[in-house]
């Protein structure tokens, strides 16, 4: 195996440390770049000794120039709380970020992956969603920095592939989660370990009866670099990145509650404008061009996740 120098930017984030620490597993050099909006160095904290990890401090929406092999767009906050605390910048990063990541791909001929994600289909009206589902986003909506930066994102991608034959890569990650994740990040499977373990009442919003496919991080990862390790060049995607394995929001509190040991009860609240019913993704194609599809079931991954955030929460 060749040793590459990898840029991943948005490293010091829950996905994105998972990456780089992968990559050093490989082998491989690595540059994490992060401005800490919503990443933590306590996330890289354990690679920093590491001769072949480095650290750059730096804003995607500014360019950048380095000389490696490979990239990992993955930087922009992911969580509504996060990508609405301040929506400009947000379309930003996936805007801005997206162009200067491929003008610097395109300078130094390094292949570029981007971390698309399941907004892109918004509230869907095909059930599981193909990657040839154009969705059904709102464009004005509050969620819409998020949604429609990340389709501008792939469309930017694409125009380059096309114009200036760069070699991409774009994967639609659905909901991922393990340990690293922030616990004020709003997601809710972090959300519902931490007022489990707390004993706080578990919040769901609606009547719980909205469905998400839950990816755990390792088999994520495991996606994502083969993705980029095993198709030629002309495969380009969109492909996604998830779990076909499908929750109602209910069922993963009640779940939540049972393996955490936990008394708390369940409330519910009124549902977030534009918060999708259904999200499951059709992983065909992931399984015909890398033979990939998740192994981690959800009890099995929740066990390593509600233990990482019991130990966070006795650390504090």
């Amino acid at each position: 195996m060749k040793k590459k120098r990898v840029l991943v930017t948005g490293g010091s984030g829950f996905l994105g440390s998972h990456l780089c620490e992968r990559l050093l597993e490989m082998g491989h050099e690595v540059l994490c770049l992060d401005n800490f909006f919503t990443g933590s160095k306590a996330n890289i904290l354990h690679l920093i000794d590491n001769p072949y990890f480095e650290i750059i401090r730096h804003d995607v929406t500014f360019p950048l120039y380095v000389e490696v092999d490979e990239i990992f767009n993955l930087a922009c906050p992911a969580s509504p709380i996060h990508y609405q605390f301040d929506p400009v910048q947000t379309t930003k990063t996936s805007v801005h970020g997206a162009i200067n990541m491929l003008g610097l791909a395109k300078r130094i001929k390094a292949k570029i992956f981007q971390a698309s994600t399941s907004e892109v289909y918004g509230d869907p009206q095909i059930h599981p969603q193909p990657e040839s589902y154009w969705g059904n986003v709102n464009p004005h909506g509050i969620r819409s920095c998020y949604d429609e930066g990340k389709r501008c994102a792939e469309t930017l991608f694409f125009d380059y592939n096309r114009q200036h034959s760069l070699r991409i890569k774009v994967g639609r990650i659905f909901n991922t989660y393990g340990p690293r994740m922030a616990m004020n990040d709003g997601r809710v499977v972090s959300n519902f370990v931490v007022q489990a373990l707390l004993g706080e009442d578990i919040t769901v919003y609606g009547n719980g009866g909205q469905t998400r496919s839950f990816c755990y991080v390792d088999d994520l990862v495991n996606g994502i670099i083969r993705f980029m390790e095993e198709t030629p060049d002309e495969f380009t995607g969109p492909m996604n990145l998830g779990n076909p394995d499908e929750f109602t929001i209910l069922e993963l509190a009640e779940t939540v509650i049972e393996m955490a040991g936990s008394k708390s009860k369940i409330v519910y609240k009124s549902l977030p404008a534009d918060d999708p019913m259904q999200r499951r993704p059709d992983i065909s194609l992931a399984k015909n061009a890398i033979n990939w599809e998740p192994k981690i079931k959800l009890r099995t991954g929740l066990v390593k996740t509600i233990e990482y955030f019991d130990n966070h929460l006795k650390s504090l």
